[in-house]
């Protein structure tokens, strides 16, 4: 089946006329777990949307099905993908995943995202705020002053093309979500991914970020990305991507496009230590 999509080239960018956008619609956040490549090809061709396939990557301490963690098996991933007509990507986890690979060897991706949803303790241990068995506190402004350090530190330190799941939150303080994201909060997330040139990930499966964070980080200049993180038996639907983009009045400009070999940010941000 893979010899039908000879190479990605082959596959014209889908545009979003269909959608009432003026620019080609991706969605940079696709995990195959259950899914195939042909699948994920065929959804592509049907829904006039273009998708970035990505593994996780970092070192084996990141505790999931496949962690891409040395070139070769990053190597080994960009010619699985190579075929089909995706973004070609990796989901860097943890602060420390850099030392896994070769900047040349990482710049064959077309780009990388992370989150900031593994934390760490007081002693640096990595830990999964997304998981039930996490307990961030019952200090809901402590764990947000402590969040957003986090988060400005994880733009300064990674290389990153896209910012994903921005300003999610654990499930404990979601009822106190909108007290909590101030709006002095949101310029200092907003200003590290404009100072990083880091793309905010409009996600679709979360319904994040709102409104109010989008319209401020769209008046700081900072591009957007749409990401449905699939990783079941489908694709996710993109709506709320498309939403909130017609809500912002949206155009090419505004929205985040892999940059050509050379020029990506693992190749040329300066990081701090």
């Amino acid at each position: 089946m893979a010899a039908v999509f000879a190479s990605s080239s082959a596959f014209p960018n889908p545009t979003g006329n269909e959608y009432g956008l003026d620019f080609p619609i991706a969605d940079y956040h696709v995990h195959l777990n259950a899914l195939t490549l042909e699948q994920v090809a065929a959804a592509s061709k049907e829904r006039g949307v273009k998708y970035g396939v990505a593994e996780h990557a970092g070192t084996k301490e990141n505790q999931y099905p496949v962690v891409l963690s040395n070139d070769a098996e990053l190597q080994a991933w960009i010619a699985k993908l190579d075929p089909y007509p995706v973004y070609k990507g990796a989901q860097a986890e943890w602060i420390d995943w850099m030392a896994c690979f070769s900047r040349d060897v990482f710049a064959q991706l077309d780009y990388v995202l992370s989150d900031a949803m593994t934390v760490r303790d007081a002693d640096g241990k990595r830990l999964k705020a997304f998981t039930s068995g996490y307990d961030p506190g019952n200090d809901a402004e402590a764990f947000m002053n402590m969040y957003i350090e986090w988060m400005v530190e994880i733009c300064e330190r990674e290389p990153l093309d896209i910012f994903a799941h921005p300003t999610w939150i654990p499930r404990k303080f979601n009822s106190d979500f909108d007290k909590l994201w101030t709006a002095e909060r949101m310029k200092k997330f907003i200003d590290a991914l404009k100072r990083t040139g880091t793309a905010c990930e409009i996600d679709c499966g979360l319904k994040l970020p709102k409104l109010a964070f989008l319209k401020m980080a769209k008046e700081e200049g900072v591009k957007f990305s749409f990401g449905s993180n699939s990783g079941g038996k489908a694709i996710g639907d993109i709506g709320y991507s498309v939403e909130m983009a017609k809500a912002l009045d949206l155009t090419a400009k505004d929205m985040f496009v892999p940059a050509p070999r050379g020029r990506k940010p693992i190749q040329t941000r300066k990081l701090r230590g």
